[in-house]
């Protein structure tokens, strides 16, 4: 009898295709980096600026991609167009650094910000079971992190209809909440003086640092200063933003891929930098910008000094009251376990890409029998589920992010360099307003990991070094070819 032959099937529509855009993009980090970057800048009027740069550059970059996803509808996707751009070397190097720590570090540190917020409602998932020094906690977070990656890739094997029905229902379930978060917000912190207050000076800006000692020393920032401060705190804005791409990994089970690959990355970002810049606006609407770390009350910290930087659940509480803490909780564990859905989703897809090109373990490369790449699934779940137990995820995430953006940067050159190489290839969709818009992305990408470097040369450092220990892995796949 001849065995049934295995192929990814094309069954995922546009909206199934935004939903995993958006979906994969909304985690924790809306709820929380906004703190951060107050400190950093001190301005609302600033704030507001980072935060609707970051949504103009991710929708450029995916506005870019939609020619490269156009030309190469096929599973892996930024991974296949950095190969035919640059050849085999980079895209492995790619490949391996989105293995080691993009994709699976973003899948536990999503995983672990689901069980933070699920300890709200279950105290005892704090309990530490095993302490190392100071540096090592093992506690009931980590396993609850770990069941949950593994209870999404095991759902994610039985096909990816079963996939996408889960990442819809929670994708929408986000969005929903996420707009009578900022409705009630609006609506509540207009009633206020806050929004006004936190305006009245909206252009002068300033970097607050919370010494040892408990004290505050806040620095006046102008001209190069204030760029150098905006370009080093937006690297949370983009973390917070990224994973949009994750779609084109999912090329290969997208119908009409040419057209709505395209469309789906628009919309998705599009969706997202509009949520982004309201929820902040609500935040500005309900909290002080500045506070003080001692602060009894949710108005006397502010932005700047929300307890464990939980900006979402300090706004919710104004809202809401104290019960506005367990609604965000909720809301947070329902962001994340969606986004996990997403990111899992689509990662396989790559490391099945790359085994099929012999530069991954070649089992990784088989289909079950619900046509997904269930082996590149597992290898996946195996490694995040690693860092959730190493507990440095958070160290790896700040170490990747700066290596993510040079891999961007260099995808859209790619579009350059392939329009002088195949000028006759088929382009079903072409590169909004090519060569402008993509050559600003990487000068202004580039400006940030320039920022980057100088400022926290410690953590770019490291992420160029992650890239390069995959090369000597490279030549040891190349020497295992048949």
């Amino acid at each position: 009898m001849q065995e049934e032959k295995h192929e990814l099937k094309r069954s995922l529509g546009l909206i199934d295709a935004t939903s995993i855009v958006a979906g994969s993009m909304i985690g924790s980090g809306i709820f929380i980096v906004t703190a951060q970057m107050a400190k950093d800048v001190g301005s609302a009027a600033w704030l507001l600026v980072i935060w609707l740069v970051t949504g103009l550059l991710t929708m450029s970059a995916a506005l870019s991609y939609g020619e490269l996803a156009g030309m190469m509808p096929n599973a892996g996707g930024q991974f296949v167009y950095i190969q035919r751009a640059y050849g085999k070397l980079a895209s492995f190097l790619y490949g391996w650094t989105v293995f080691t720590v993009i994709q699976t570090g973003v899948i536990a540190a999503v995983a672990v910000a689901f069980a933070k917020y699920a300890a709200v409602f279950f105290p005892v998932l704090d309990t530490e079971l095993i302490k190392i020094g100071e540096d090592f906690t093992f506690t009931n977070k980590q396993i609850l992190a770990m069941a949950s990656i593994i209870l999404l890739t095991y759902i994610n094997t039985k096909g990816v209809k079963t996939g996408k029905s889960i990442q819809l229902f929670f994708t929408s379930a986000k969005l929903i909440a996420l707009f009578a978060i900022i409705i009630l917000g609006l609506y509540v912190g207009l009633k206020t003086d806050v929004l006004s207050n936190n305006f009245a000076n909206m252009w002068d800006a300033s970097k607050t640092v919370l010494n040892p000692d408990g004290s505050i020393t806040v620095t006046k920032l102008a001209g190069i200063a204030l760029l150098g401060a905006m370009g080093a705190t937006i690297i949370n804005s983009l973390f917070s933003s990224d994973a949009w791409n994750n779609v084109t990994f999912i090329a290969g089970e997208i119908k009409e891929p040419k057209k709505n690959i395209p469309r789906s990355l628009f919309l998705g970002t599009l969706i997202v930098t509009v949520i982004y810049i309201l929820a902040n606006l609500a935040y500005l609407a309900l909290l002080p910008m500045t506070g003080s770390p001692t602060g009894t009350t949710v108005l006397e910290n502010g932005i700047m000094f929300a307890n464990q930087d939980r900006v979402g659940a300090a706004a919710a509480n104004v809202i809401m009251g104290n019960i506005g803490v367990f609604v965000m909780a909720g809301l947070i564990m329902v962001s994340t376990f969606g986004c996990n859905s997403g990111l899992i989703l689509s990662g396989g897809r790559l490391f099945y890409a790359m085994a099929k090109d012999k530069l991954f373990f070649k089992e990784a490369q088989d289909l079950n029998n619900n046509d997904v790449p269930e082996k590149a699934l597992w290898l996946q779940c195996f490694w995040a589920c690693i860092l959730c137990i190493s507990g440095r995820y958070g160290d790896l995430l700040t170490y990747a992010t700066f290596a993510s953006l040079l891999f961007y940067i260099l995808t859209i050159y790619g579009i350059f360099i392939l329009r002088k190489k195949e000028p006759n290839a088929e382009r079903p969709y072409k590169a909004f307003g090519y060569p402008i818009i993509p050559m600003l992305y990487i000068i202004v990408t580039a400006l940030i990991c320039i920022t980057l470097l100088i400022y926290d040369t410690k953590s770019t450092g490291l992420g160029l070094v992650i890239v390069g220990l995959g090369i000597p892995v490279y030549y040891l796949f190349l020497n295992k070819k048949e």
